[in-house]
């Protein structure tokens, strides 16, 4: 069982109590409660109405051809080299399933992944899954409040049985945006482990550290000093890195379940091979619509120059409006640059949790859990412990909030904050 379950179906639970009016402010999981922009229903509408039968059967598994076509061009300029359609993209049931993917095809038996802590909890078990091994990377806050990646820290979680780093920009759950000089000096360390391998490489085993980007939230950012950097456009990046993205968060349309991986055609090929035993195919009439989307996106949208570059005031809009609450509610809100979460210091709130929320069935809890808990059973906001974001309990007690809501939604949550 997932934190988002167990979370998800106490939302549910108190929602059919009827003990607030309007149900529960769910601030809990990563979803906007909004329907998709009409430009995108739109292309939704077009692709189910297609008289071709091809529009209605099964794509290529690696893609619908109108799809990594448009992706090959868009990544062609994002990353600042040409992007072959039909070997260097490949289309999955989403970024969750992208993900996992890249781990089952680069991964052996033993094999670890270096990711930086706090980090998606969903990583833990699909390394499992791939028979890898998670090695923590921890961040650390500095005195303005912005997560850190050390150096040393990310050298020191890198040992000859690391096959895969996870760079995950925009992050989630913190909201943290890695800016260039971090990003570079990823770079720099990727490159300098790989040529101390290199050099002390007996026989033909590639035992290259690879890189895994993930870049879903990477339209997403909402703060004018931090703008989206593709990992593999750095130098020496591409040929390492397989990029993994999704039209969901973009789109507000998280049930199309549309992702892809993009990179060199050697890390590719073998991801490619694996999806029809995992997948035959994404849905082809979402992969028609999404390979319309993309583009249309870039056209002005109310009044911004792009639906991206509205998506993003929007969002830093709605980022002020869940921050002033949580500052208003005695929660501590850490900075928050991109995607749609700001995660909050609930330190001084915890002397309200009563025990039975704390020690349920005599046994003790985390307290971010325990919060929680509380918050959504009697006061009817949920969010999400972040405790399951880490490998051991964090310092201090921090909660995930997610602003990807209405006004309205965020107008009850305040409230009741």
């Amino acid at each position: 069982p997932t934190v988002w379950s167990e979370f998800g179906d106490l939302a549910r639970r108190v929602d059919a109590s009827g003990a607030f009016d309007g149900g529960v402010a769910n601030l809990g999981q990563g979803f906007p409660d909004w329907a998709p922009p009409q430009f995108v229903k739109t292309a939704a509408r077009r692709a189910a109405s297609d008289e071709s039968p091809a529009g209605h059967q099964y794509a290529r598994s690696a893609g619908h051809i109108p799809l990594v076509h448009v992706l090959a061009r868009r990544y062609s300029n994002h990353i600042g080299r040409d992007v072959d359609a039909l070997s260097e993209v490949a289309v999955t049931v989403g970024a969750t399933q992208a993900l996992l993917v890249s781990l089952l095809a680069t991964l052996a038996a033993g094999d670890e992944v270096v990711i930086p802590e706090p980090f998606f909890d969903l990583y833990l078990g699909q390394i499992k899954l791939a028979e890898g091994v998670a090695r923590p990377a921890p961040m650390t806050v500095d005195g303005d409040g912005e997560w850190r990646l050390t150096e040393a820290v990310l050298r020191g979680a890198i040992t000859p049985k690391s096959r895969v780093l996870v760079v995950n920009s925009p992050h989630n759950p913190t909201g943290k945006v890695f800016d260039r000089d971090e990003l570079e000096m990823i770079a720099r360390v990727v490159r300098e482990e790989n040529a101390r391998r290199e050099r002390d490489r007996v026989g033909d085993e590639d035992d290259t550290l690879l890189v895994i980007a993930d870049e879903v939230y990477k339209y997403i950012t909402h703060d004018a000093n931090a703008d989206h950097v593709h990992f593999a456009s750095l130098p020496g990046m591409r040929d390492v890195t397989l990029t993994v993205s999704s039209a969901g968060k973009t789109f507000s349309a998280t049930g199309w379940q549309i992702g892809w991986i993009v990179g060199p055609a050697r890390l590719v090929a073998p991801c490619q091979t694996l999806l029809p035993y995992l997948q035959f195919c994404a849905p082809t009439p979402m992969q028609a619509a999404l390979a319309d989307c993309l583009d249309e996106a870039d056209r002005p949208h109310k009044g911004q120059p792009s639906y991206y570059a509205w998506l993003r005031v929007e969002y830093a809009r709605k980022r002020q409006v869940l921050a002033a609450a949580l500052e208003a509610a005695c929660i501590a809100p850490l900075p928050s640059r991109g995607g749609y979460f700001v995660v909050g210091d609930v330190s001084s709130l915890l002397p309200l949790v009563p025990d039975r929320y704390r020690r349920p069935g005599g046994d003790a809890v985390a307290a971010d859990w325990a919060f929680c808990q509380w918050l959504a059973a009697e006061h009817g906001v949920v969010a999400i412990p972040a405790s399951p974001f880490f490998t051991d309990a964090p310092e201090r007690p921090l909660v995930r909030f997610a602003f990807c809501k209405t006004d309205a939604v965020l107008a009850v949550a305040a409230e009741r904050l």
